[in-house]
């Protein structure tokens, strides 16, 4: 088996994977209530289900499946043999994603090395266009929740399932890895002189076409708004955070950035969005000017944490004055801080298209929900 797993790694990623799929259709078939219906459904496929259909949640009960609206939210609470999935995520699922995504980075990085593909910096800079797209093309799933009754919309059940996290993370990597294969191919045949260039153009008229799509929304229907302000803020500020860490960083731990040098900082400004995004629609989002009637709230298990301890923990007076959800951006900035610091110099020379395969995927699962946070609240939806 080790021969087979050196001899051919590719192969058995693919084995591991269909082993693994197999596994789990054997045991929804076999343990359907406690493996599909209180724990996949439950965990992963009914959240993007209820998500998809902009319910409040999706009740599984005596082999039926009932959508409830967010106007009787109150009934998402049925206890009894009932199971409840709601949109977003949970410990369960967060840790399961975890793992599928170490598991796919592994399969992509193995992918570039069977295409003799490789990863640098440059490559890096040019995929976060992609990483913008990816969080703009999230919203436009979220625009069509808006859609008012009556009036139809160009996206629906199923197809909206594709925009809705996390499967929108493999939509957009098919996208990137479809414009990353032609890029390279035209480079090939002396058509652009370097892969990056077509690469981010690509990226870049992508995150065009949505933006502009996005925008014309919010000028000229009435269910969308347009709060410019919300994104100059957000860019701004993590632009701000980002710069000023790398730089203190620079002048009294050179050692930090030495490996990733400007690539570590897209990876910080890549989180500080998040961050930034974060704070500003859960703590100031009526203070930057959007109406009264907008209120956001966390999706990711570790944001409410520290939400929850930063409440308890913290007088009201300091509540007031900066609210709850400052230390997720502190989160933000120290954690892929220290993640850069473990690229030493001698580690990119030693795995460059694994390094910064993990650099891709660190900032991507920082910007890609960073972004749709801060277009989203842009356009009020």
């Amino acid at each position: 088996m080790n021969d087979f797993v050196d001899d051919n790694p590719g192969r058995a990623w693919l084995a591991t994977f269909a082993v693994a799929v197999l596994a789990l259709v054997g045991a929804s078939i076999a343990f359907t209530k406690a493996v599909w219906d209180r724990f996949i459904w439950q965990y992963f496929w009914g959240p993007v289900y209820a998500d998809a259909h902009n319910a409040a949640c999706a009740i599984k009960a005596q082999g039926e499946t009932i959508l409830v609206s967010w106007s009787n939210q109150a009934q998402c609470a049925i206890q009894g043999d009932a199971v409840v999935a709601e949109p977003g995520y949970t410990i369960v699922s967060e840790v399961g994603y975890m793992v599928i995504a170490f598991f796919f980075v592994i399969g992509v990085f193995l992918l570039l090395r069977r295409l003799d593909l490789s990863l640098d910096r440059t490559l890096l800079y040019a995929l976060v266009p992609f990483m913008l797209f990816g969080g703009a093309l999230r919203v436009v799933e979220d625009a069509t929740d808006e859609v008012p009754a009556g009036v139809d919309s160009f996206l629906s059940y199923p197809m909206n399932s594709l925009f809705i996290s996390p499967v929108i993370y493999f939509t957009v990597f098919v996208i990137a890895l479809t414009a990353l294969i032609v890029s390279v191919e035209l480079a090939d045949r002396d058509i652009v002189e370097t892969t990056h260039k077509p690469l981010a153009a690509m990226g870049l008229g992508l995150l065009a076409v949505t933006i502009g799509y996005l925008g014309m929304l919010g000028l000229t229907v009435e269910y969308v708004g347009f709060y410019p302000q919300v994104v100059v803020l957000t860019v701004g500020l993590a632009s701000l955070f980002a710069y000023g860490l790398y730089v203190l960083a620079e002048r009294f731990a050179p050692e930090i950035n030495r490996g990733t040098g400007y690539a570590g900082l897209v990876v910080l400004w890549g989180q500080a969005i998040d961050g930034v995004a974060n704070v500003l629609m859960a703590d100031w989002i009526h203070a930057i000017g959007l109406p009264e009637t907008l209120t956001y709230s966390a999706k990711h298990p570790a944001n409410a944490i520290i939400i929850d301890v930063t409440t308890t923990v913290l007088p009201p007076g300091v509540i007031d004055f900066m609210g709850t959800s400052w230390p997720f951006l502190l989160v933000k900035l120290a954690v892929p801080l220290g993640f850069v610091w473990l690229f030493t110099e001698e580690f990119l020379e030693e795995s460059p298209r694994f390094s910064y395969l993990l650099l891709v995927a660190v900032t991507a699962v920082g910007l890609g929900p960073g972004t749709r946070d801060m277009v989203r609240a842009a356009l009020g939806i």
